[in-house]
């Protein structure tokens, strides 16, 4: 894994943009059109949002959020890794700091949507390895034939 410096981002960088943009089209490429959650960058920046961003030295490497559902339950947002950086452990480091984040502010559990098509099979094997299970739809999702729902209690 590359020596990573994982920060709270503002999103007002040009190189951390450009990831949001290559995620939202990653998305659109992958997806039916309503089933395309991800969330651009004015999204990422609500109240309810906190975004991260991992660098190697002045590069981005990836990227990752997570929004407050309710006081004791987050939502795993946008998370990608750019593509020089897939499969050196830079998702895993964002997951386990998102992870670290709820902890810390007291949620109970995180929970995410994702697809269940090939192009999503990497990113499901990383959240099973950290304890994800299959749960009901949360909040405006709807499980189906595409979208799929994961869950984590926190200790």
């Amino acid at each position: 894994m590359p020596d990573l410096r994982i920060i709270e981002d503002d999103l007002s960088g040009e190189a951390i943009r450009a990831l949001v943009a290559l995620h939202l089209s990653g998305m659109h490429d992958h997806s039916p059109p309503d089933k395309v959650h991800a969330l651009p960058v004015a999204a990422l920046c609500a109240p309810d949002v906190t975004f991260y961003s991992a660098w190697a030295g002045d590069t981005v490497a990836g990227m990752g959020a997570i929004r407050m559902l309710a006081p004791d339950h987050g939502e795993l947002k946008s998370m990608r890794v750019a593509p020089e950086f897939l499969r050196q452990g830079v998702g895993e480091a964002i997951l386990v700091r998102l992870l670290n984040v709820a902890r810390a502010r007291g949620f109970t559990r995180v929970s995410l949507e994702t697809g269940r098509t090939e192009a999503f099979v990497p990113a499901i094997e990383l959240y099973r390895k950290h304890g994800f299970v299959a749960c009901p739809a949360f909040a405006d999702y709807v499980s189906d034939g595409f979208s799929q729902c994961l869950t984590r209690l926190l200790a």
